[in-house]
C-alpha cells in the first residue's frame, strides 16, 4: 500500500467520524429543540386549562391581572365527578356561637379587619362571577416542572402520634393544635404580616389546618390563611390561600384554584391575591378571620373569609377521612429552612419578632375555636404547643375574655442563639 491509499484511507475515516459526531450533536440539539418545543406545548396547554375566559379583567396595582370567570366556568369543574354538579350557592348551616368580632374591634381601636385585596382599588366583579388571579408563564417556569406548579413539594411524613406529624426536612413550626377528638371545623383571627425571606425557594406562612386520617401517605388536610411565596407568586406580596390534599401532597389537590376542587361561588375575594394593609412595628395591627366548617346536611367543608364572605366550599368526595371528620386541628406559622450556605435561614415568621414581645411586635392568632359535632363553635380544650427549634420560632399561649384561647408566635430564624 503507497503512501497516497493510506492517506486516502485517513481522510475517508476522518470524514466518516466527523460526519458520526456531527450527526450525534445534530440529533442531540434536535433533541433539546423537541424538548425545549413540548416544554412550551406543555406550559401553554395548562394556561390554557387554568385562564378561564374571562367577562372582564382587572388589573391590580400590585402587577396581578384579576379574571373575573363565570361561576360554571371555574377550573374546579375540570373535575370529572364534578361534570354534573350542582353549586350549592350558600352553606345549609352555619355553626352555632360566633364569636362577635365587632365587638372585640370596639374595645380595642388600634386594630382593624382588613377584608380588602389590592385588585379592589381598580375594580370589582359582577353578581355571578368569581375573581380568579391569572396565572401567567413566568409563574408556571418558575416551578421545578408543569406537574409540579400549584402543589407542595412531596413530603415525607413520620407515622407518629405527635404533632410534628407535617413536618419534613426543611420545614419549621411554630404551632398550637388539638386533638383527640372528633372535629367539624376551626376559626382564628390571624394577625397579618409581610416577613421578609432570604431565599426565593422558601415561603413564609400563617394558617390553620384541619387534619383527617394517619399521618401516613393518605393524610387529609385542608389549610387556609396567608403566606409569602416569591416561588408561587413572583413577588414578595402577602397573599390570602387556601390548600388541600387527601394524600398527603403526593397527588391531589393544590393551592387556591390551581386546580380542580374547589368551588368558590363568592364575587368579592380572590384567592391567592394579596391582602392590604398588613401590620407594622408598633404601628397600627391588621388581622384576618379565617373559619372554615362542615356542613352537616350536604357534608362540603365551607370556607369564609372575615364576617360576610362566605367563598365557597370542598366537596365532600375529595377526601377520605375528612368525608367524616377532622382527627387534629393546628393553628400557627410554617417556613421553610433551606439552610443557605449552610446555616439556618434568616427567612421571618410571622413578623420575625418573638412572642414574648408582645402586641404591636409580635404576630398572633385570637379567639381560636373548634366546631364540635353539635355544629358548635367552642374553645379548644387541651391545646398543645409545638416547635422544632424555639431559639428561632418560638410560640407562647394565653386568654382572656376580649381573645378567647389566643398565641403569640414567630421568630426571626438565623440570630446568635439559632446560628
Amino acid at each position: 500500500m503507497d503512501f497516497a491509499q493510506l492517506s486516502g484511507g485517513r481522510s475517508r475515516r476522518a470524514l466518516a467520524l466527523a460526519l458520526c459526531v456531527w450527526s450525534l450533536i445534530s440529533l442531540s440539539c434536535a433533541a433539546r429543540l423537541t424538548d425545549s418545543s413540548r416544554q412550551k406545548l406543555d406550559v401553554q396547554k395548562h394556561l390554557n386549562r387554568l385562564n378561564k375566559p374571562a367577562v372582564k379583567s382587572i388589573k391590580s396595582p400590585d402587577g396581578d391581572i384579576i379574571d373575573c370567570v363565570h361561576i360554571s366556568q371555574q377550573p374546579a369543574f375540570d373535575h370529572p365527578y364534578l361534570k354534573d354538579h350542582k353549586i350549592q350557592m350558600r352553606p345549609n348551616y352555619h355553626p352555632e356561637g360566633l364569636f362577635n368580632e365587632n365587638k372585640v374591634a370596639e374595645k380595642t381601636k388600634e386594630r382593624s379587619n382588613p377584608q380588602a385585596q389590592l385588585w379592589h382599588a381598580n375594580g370589582r366583579c359582577a353578581e355571578g362571577t368569581i375573581p380568579v388571579r391569572r396565572t401567567r408563564k413566568d409563574d408556571i417556569l418558575r416551578a421545578s416542572s408543569v406537574k409540579a406548579y400549584g402543589r407542595k413539594k412531596q413530603r415525607s411524613i413520620p407515622k407518629s402520634a405527635d404533632p410534628d406529624l407535617a413536618n419534613e426536612s426543611g420545614h419549621q413550626h411554630a404551632i398550637v393544635y388539638v386533638n383527640g377528638d372528633k372535629y367539624y371545623g376551626a376559626k382564628a383571627t390571624i394577625n397579618v404580616w409581610e416577613p421578609k425571606i432570604q431565599q426565593p425557594n422558601e415561603f413564609s406562612l400563617s394558617q390553620l389546618w384541619i387534619l383527617g386520617g394517619s399521618f401516613g401517605e393518605d393524610l387529609n388536610s385542608i389549610e387556609a390563611g396567608w403566606q409569602v411565596s416569591p416561588d408561587l407568586y413572583g413577588d414578595n406580596n402577602t397573599r390570602l390561600f387556601t390548600y388541600w390534599t387527601s394524600d398527603a401532597y403526593q397527588a391531589t389537590g393544590c393551592y387556591n384554584l390551581l386546580c380542580s376542587g374547589f368551588i368558590q361561588i363568592n364575587s368579592e375575594i380572590a384567592m391567592g391575591a394579596s391582602i392590604s394593609p398588613v401590620s407594622g412595628l408598633r404601628g397600627s395591627q391588621y388581622d384576618i378571620s379565617i373559619l372554615v366548617w362542615k356542613d352537616p346536611k350536604e357534608g362540603h367543608w365551607w370556607m369564609q373569609f372575615g364576617n360576610d364572605y362566605v367563598l365557597g366550599y370542598w366537596p365532600s368526595f375529595l377526601f377520605s377521612y375528612l368525608a367524616d371528620s377532622a382527627s387534629m386541628i393546628e393553628w400557627g406559622g410554617e417556613v421553610v429552612n433551606s439552610e443557605p450556605e449552610g446555616q439556618h435561614t434568616s427567612t421571618q415568621m410571622g413578623s420575625g419578632r418573638f412572642p414574648e414581645e408582645g402586641f404591636g411586635r409580635a404576630s398572633y392568632f385570637r379567639n381560636i375555636q373548634v366546631v364540635d359535632s353539635s355544629n358548635n363553635l367552642k374553645a379548644p380544650k387541651g391545646l398543645g404547643t409545638f416547635t422544632e427549634q424555639s431559639n428561632c420560632y418560638d410560640v407562647q399561649t394565653g386568654s382572656n375574655g376580649d381573645w378567647g384561647h389566643y398565641f403569640y408566635y414567630g421568630g426571626p430564624g438565623k440570630n446568635p442563639n439559632c446560628p
